[in-house]
């Protein structure tokens, strides 16, 4: 898809941040539902898909395949309809399966068309053309797929579909997608397959294969599935995604002062890291209304602030935080500066290989608008204490930084200049739309 990056957003310095808003649905549960209900048997449901260009290049991923879909409005709402077609129904490609930006697309589909009965061929944009792809390309060979791909690890992949024998993985480094991957092949995997985690991350598929009736168990950091049960389709509905919520409740921890309400968003206890953090560090943020929907956790958040009072602590990120977090690191380097302690983040070098080295974005940006940022190979150290200048930004295309620095506008005196904005629509098409709402 193509996507118009040189869009420029001006954003002035705001006092207070006030409202109740909704974010769009989960990016990483609506990539798996669209999969999914693609491949199961009959016509699945979907309120509250995600809006974002990644979930809707997964989407036509899927119809190049065979797969139709449409969308409908129930009770105000906007509800997608997809047509499965089966575990062995898809059809064969006759062009290059396009993910556009989405790393999240081309990791996790790879595993489904590594066991189909044609070839088919996959990439992206200029982006994703330059994310690595060994770690699923070694357990899916593993499995007996044949993938070739540039230089042996980027895009585009070549697979040549072929009959798949379960293995027992342990993944080198924690990823949700590369663990998605081997489960999606491992359904149509001779006998079982095994996937060992070093650090347990986001559940999303484990839950969503339940949901539509695979026959899977889980323990702790081993997860397990068994080809030969069909999945069945659904009506689903996606909770509101709590990375997009996190801009937002910086933007008011960060505001002299601060009422808002985000409503539905999804609290999965492998994603809640998030608010573990926050609260821990001072924020005053709240959770109502919670409920569970098809085997998920949604919820109300409510986060106050007053920098009259005491700021938030900042903190250190490490370890198996850093794997929980690892898409709200952009955000919450954001606050570090404003915080009493600082931020510290260690174990991320998984940013490096992002839409953008994050890493490097993240201080480019930083000592433009006058913080001071250490960097080291995994990671940077944000001392606290700071103040933002306004100044011009470079999302270098990343959707994540887009935002990021947005939020950081806020907190700046004067305007600041958002370079490359339009990136956000990756995952958030009405991210600027939302901000202009509560700020004042």
């Amino acid at each position: 898809m193509n996507q118009d990056v040189s869009s420029v957003e001006r954003i002035s310095g705001a006092k207070a941040v006030y409202g109740a808003i909704a974010v769009p649905g989960d990016k990483s549960i609506s990539h798996r539902y669209a999969m999914l209900t693609s491949i199961a048997e009959g016509q699945s449901r979907i309120l509250n898909y995600s809006t974002g260009a990644d979930c809707r290049s997964t989407l036509s991923c899927m119809e190049v395949m065979g797969v139709s879909h449409g969308f409908a409005e129930r009770d105000g709402r906007t509800e997608l309809i997809i047509h499965g077609r089966g575990l062995r129904g898809l059809e064969p490609p006759l062009v290059c399966l396009n993910a556009g930006n989405s790393g999240s697309t081309i990791r996790m589909l790879s595993g489904i068309l590594a066991a189909q009965k044609f070839p088919s061929e996959i990439g992206g944009d200029e982006s994703l053309s330059k994310r690595p792809m060994s770690r699923i390309m070694a357990p899916l060979r593993a499995m007996g797929a044949h993938i070739g791909a540039t230089n042996e690890e980027f895009p585009p992949l070549a697979i040549n579909g072929q009959p798949l024998e379960g293995i027992d993985y342990a993944l080198p480094v924690a990823s949700a997608q590369v663990k998605s991957c081997v489960l999606l092949a491992g359904l149509y995997a001779y006998g079982e397959t095994v996937v060992r985690e070093p650090i347990r991350t986001r559940d999303h598929t484990e839950i969503a294969l339940r949901e539509l009736g695979a026959d899977l168990e889980s323990s702790g950091n081993v997860v397990k599935v068994r080809a030969g049960k069909p999945l069945k389709a659904r009506n689903l509905i996606v909770p509101g995604d709590l990375s997009s919520a996190a801009f937002f409740l910086v933007a008011a921890l960060m505001a002299k002062e601060a009422d808002l309400v985000i409503a539905n968003v999804g609290l999965n206890p492998t994603r809640a890291a998030l608010l573990d953090f926050l609260v821990g560090a001072g924020a005053q943020i709240k959770i109502l209304n919670l409920e569970q929907v098809n085997g998920k956790l949604i919820g109300t958040l409510q986060v106050r602030s007053s920098q009259s009072g005491t700021r938030v602590r900042g903190g250190v990120i490490e370890g198996a935080l850093t794997a929980a977090l690892i898409d709200e690191i952009p955000v919450l380097a954001i606050l570090g500066p404003v915080s009493e302690q600082g931020l510290v983040v260690r174990d991320a070098g998984e940013l490096r290989v992002k839409e953008s080295d994050r890493i490097a974005t993240i201080a480019e940006n930083l000592n433009r608008m006058d913080v001071r940022v250490t960097v080291h190979a995994d990671g940077f150290e944000v001392p606290g204490k700071q103040k933002f200048r306004a100044a011009e930004i470079d999302s270098h295309g990343d959707h994540r930084i887009a935002m990021a620095f947005s939020i950081a506008a806020l907190a700046a005196e004067g305007e600041s200049v958002i370079h490359n904005a339009a990136a956000a629509s990756v995952s958030y098409p009405e991210f600027y739309a939302t901000l202009r709402e509560i700020i004042q």
